[in-house]
Parts: C-alpha cells; sequence; structure tokens
C-alpha cells in the first residue's frame, strides 16, 4: 500500500482569533512534500486550531492555505481529500472493524469488491489482519488506534493529519506506537502533520518540529537542532529540563560567578544572556577540568536513584539550584558524592547554549 503524489503545504499569513484571543497569530509555514512535521506545545497554544484549519473544521479569519498548487481555505472537509486521526478515534461502535475501515469508500461509492480489497491490505497495514469481524468493543487501546489509522489511509489520501493519536495509551504502547507510526509514514510517505503536547514523542517521530505558543511560531527546525540550540527560553524551557543561568556580559564576553564562560557561538541581540543547562550535560568533575570545560562551584543539596538513571541537585554560587543526571552505570561521580558536598560541575563548551532574555 505504498503511496505517491504526497503534496507540500503552504501556510502563510494565518489568523484566527476568538474574540480578544488570537489562537493563531499570522502563522507562516512551510511543510514539505512527504514530510513528518509535528506541531508541538502546551495546551492552548494553537496547535490544534492549527490543524482543525488544516483539515476544513476551522475556519481562519485571514491568510491562505495551499496543498500543492491548490488554495484550499473555502474547501470543505470532506473535499480535501485528506486522512484525519482523531484523538479519541471517532470509531463507529456498532460497526465492525472492516465497516469502520471502509467508510471513507463507501463515501466516495467505490464498489464493494475493491472497498474489500483494499480494508484488507489498510488492516495489513498496520498489522490488524484477519480483526475486520471484530467489534470495536472488543479491542484494546492500541487495536483502536490502528483502526482509526487504517481508517484514514484507506483511500490513499496524500496529506495524513493526526491530533495527539497516542495520548490515550499507556507508557509502554505510547513509546511503542511512535515507532511503528513513523516507520508507517516511512512506508506509505505521505505528507504528515501529528500535533502532540509530548516534547519526548515529537523528538522521537519527527523530520522537523513547529513549536507553537499563544498562537505564533516559536521555532522550526530538527528536533536535533531545537533541543541542542533553541531559540528562545520558551523552547528552551519546553523541550527537555532546563535551569536557567543569569550571566554577566562585558565586551563581549560572558562570566559567572566572576570566572568566564566558554561558548561555541554567542547569539546576537542586546538582551541580557542566559545560560541554558541541560542536566544530562553537567557532570562533576575534579579540580583540574578538561580546558574545553566550564566550571561550576556547587554544593549537594539531594541524591535520587531512578532505576536506569540517578539525579543529582546542587545549590551554585548564585543560589540557583540546578540538576544533575547520569545513567547508573556512568553515574559514579554522582554516586560517589553526598548531600553537603562541596563540587565542581562542569558543563563542555560545545554543550554550552546560551539565549537571549526575551
Amino acid at each position: 500500500m505504498s503511496q505517491t503524489g504526497a503534496l507540500p503545504i503552504s501556510i502563510s499569513g494565518v489568523t484566527k482569533t476568538y474574540g480578544q484571543v488570537h489562537a493563531l497569530d499570522n502563522v507562516d509555514l512551510e511543510i514539505k512534500s512527504g514530510e513528518f512535521m509535528t506541531l508541538l506545545g502546551p495546551s492552548g497554544s494553537g496547535k490544534t486550531t492549527l490543524l482543525m484549519a488544516l483539515a476544513g473544521f476551522t475556519r481562519p479569519d485571514h491568510g491562505s492555505i495551499r496543498f500543492g498548487d491548490e488554495e484550499i481555505i473555502l474547501k470543505p472537509p470532506h473535499l480535501r481529500d485528506v486522512g484525519m486521526v482523531f484523538q479519541s478515534y471517532a470509531l463507529f461502535p456498532h460497526m465492525d472493524v472492516a465497516s469502520n475501515v471502509g467508510f471513507p469508500l463507501k463515501l466516495r461509492k467505490v464498489g464493494r469488491a475493491e472497498i474489500d480489497e483494499r480494508v484488507r491490505k489498510a488492516l495489513g497495514t498496520v498489522q490488524l489482519d484477519g480483526y475486520g469481524e471484530r467489534r470495536i468493543s472488543q479491542l484494546s487501546g492500541g487495536q483502536k488506534q490502528r483502526v482509526a489509522l487504517a481508517r484514514a489511509i484507506v483511500f490513499n489520501p496524500r496529506i495524513l493529519l493526526m491530533d495527539e493519536p497516542l495520548s490515550a495509551l499507556d507508557k509502554k504502547l505510547r513509546e511503542h506506537m511512535q515507532i511503528e507510526l513513523r516507520h508507517l509514514h516511512e512506508k506509505l510517505g505521505m505528507t504528515t502533520v501529528y500535533v502532540t503536547h509530548d516534547q519526548r514523542e515529537a523528538l522521537t517521530m519527527s523530520d522537523r518540529i513547529a513549536v507553537i505558543n499563544h498562537g505564533k511560531l516559536m521555532q522550526l527546525d530538527t528536533p536535533r537542532t531545537i533541543y541542542d540550540q533553541p531559540a528562545n527560553r520558551f523552547v528552551a524551557d519546553f523541550l527537555g529540563e532546563s535551569t536557567f543561568l543569569q550571566l554577566e556580559e562585558k565586551a563581549g564576553k560572558l562570566s559567572f560567578d566572576g570566572k568566564p564562560v566558554k561558548v561555541r557561538a554567542l547569539p546576537g541581540g542586546s538582551n541580557a544572556p542566559i545560560l541554558v543547562l541541560r542536566p544530562e550535560r553537567l557532570v562533576v568533575t575534579g579540580e583540574a577540568a578538561a580546558r574545553d570545560m566550564n566550571q561550576f562551584k556547587a554544593e549537594v543539596t539531594d541524591l535520587v536513584y531512578q532505576g536506569d538513571s540517578s539525579l543529582m541537585y546542587a545549590r551554585l554560587a548564585d543560589g540557583t539550584e540546578v540538576a544533575v543526571r547520569a545513567g547508573t552505570r556512568t553515574g559514579a561521580a554522582i554516586e560517589n558524592v553526598a548531600v553537603g558536598d562541596a563540587i565542581s560541575l562542569g558543563l563542555h563548551r560545545d554543550d554550552t547554549v546560551v539565549i537571549r532574555d526575551e
């Protein structure tokens, strides 16, 4: 069930207001043909509003949405030829699995024999061979999710939209389905727009991530770039665990507690520089650290064993409490300290990320 003819999506100046609230505020976004694009943001950020605008269930006040060369902003949902997987799955409980999956084909007046064949192939694609006669009430959460996905792809749409489809699943199954969805996307090749508030899910699945907050696009880039080089404080805070440290700046040089801070790159702008500290990038060092390491004096305030990792909390000279995380087997330096110990924390220059205060 391979997919050809995936379409690019062009979103230009899209605005949607509800009273005084800008659900979408002049959003520009280009999605490549065959790309897996994730819209990531907290509740109320505008990500679902944007997805509903693509689906046709919400009409923007201003702006343009093009699928390929076609302007579709006034086109009704049923004529947009997009597959949609809802958060609730929206399956019909009175129908069996095959009838649910074949419903879009029935609406399109496809013949019975072709419906049966395409339903069989769609169920095979989502690894539900032989489930056609099952009732929806007989399925697990993961199986319902697969049925909803089969229904979304059975008519070979060139664009697939998904609204937090894994949020109802338990952690282990959700992580398994993330990989399966990614593999399915690679197999089908259709342009996919995926909405989630789960940062790890976005990092796992996406070609690129569009981080949205208060209806505005905060950053658009690959998962690695967004995590390693956040554009602003919101992105750095929303993706992963972060502690922010105010730095002093003089003549283009940075310092903390009177000591120079080495950076890979200093962002432009005149706002105050802020150091982004990630727990997994900090290490406990001896007094003689490598030349490329920044060092921070600290006092250990707490130690937490979490099975696969160890977590240490420490207080810096300015009173800021930071976290340091290490794998249990590699975290010997953490395991060898005690609460109250004076230690030195190291941060490699290449891991020293500085942003400008907003």
